[in-house]
């Protein structure tokens, strides 16, 4: 088995993931679980970073750590800020699903390939070709803003639409709810 850094890195992030769903998991008060879902949002943006997978990691920390949380914000407005008492029995089942998924994550992690290893599937195959001909076809120089802005230019506007709709949304529910600057919460 060869061990990098990179899956000393990716431990970490599983350990602080894993720390976090226990966290959230445990906690009653709501604006606590709502920072920390965004921590893990965070937390999983970086993984899927030393993943190779830049696009989605952007797109976990602009939605899922920053555009989620301030929606998530904005409900907590409506509603108490403790959640009702809940039975043992189902903090236990979450508790069992969390360490499952994290233990199968663990499990998984050193049939990774290593960061920026010329075999691993980031690297070859139909990625390798977009390397090669993106400069030639589209004349961007930069490969990434060629797929985003051409190749994936629709599947990019979509993203865009989804960002925009949720802004709206929040900016609605902070609007709905009557409140202005000064009231009591």
């Amino acid at each position: 088995m060869n061990f990098d850094y990179t899956q000393i890195f990716d431990y970490a992030l599983l350990l602080m993931m894993l720390a976090v769903g226990i966290a959230i998991i445990r906690l009653r008060n709501l604006f606590a679980i709502v920072m920390l879902t965004g921590v893990y949002s965070l937390l999983s943006a970086a993984w899927f970073v030393s993943l190779d997978a830049l696009d989605v990691g952007f797109t976990e920390a602009a939605v899922g750590a920053g555009i989620s949380t301030v929606l998530l914000l904005a409900a907590m407005l409506l509603t108490s800020r403790e959640c009702a008492p809940v039975s043992a029995m189902r903090h236990w089942a979450a508790f069992a699903v969390t360490v499952a998924a994290g233990c199968a994550l663990f499990y998984a992690l050193p049939d990774m390939p290593q960061y920026g290893a010329l075999a691993s599937p980031a690297n070859a195959g139909v990625g390798m070709d977009y390397m090669m001909r993106t400069a030639d076809d589209i004349q961007i120089p930069n490969v990434v803003t060629a797929v985003l802005g051409s190749y994936r230019g629709f599947d990019t506007m979509g993203e865009v639409f989804v960002v925009f709709a949720a802004g709206v949304g929040v900016a609605l529910i902070l609007r709905l709810t009557g409140r202005r600057r000064g009231d009591d919460v």
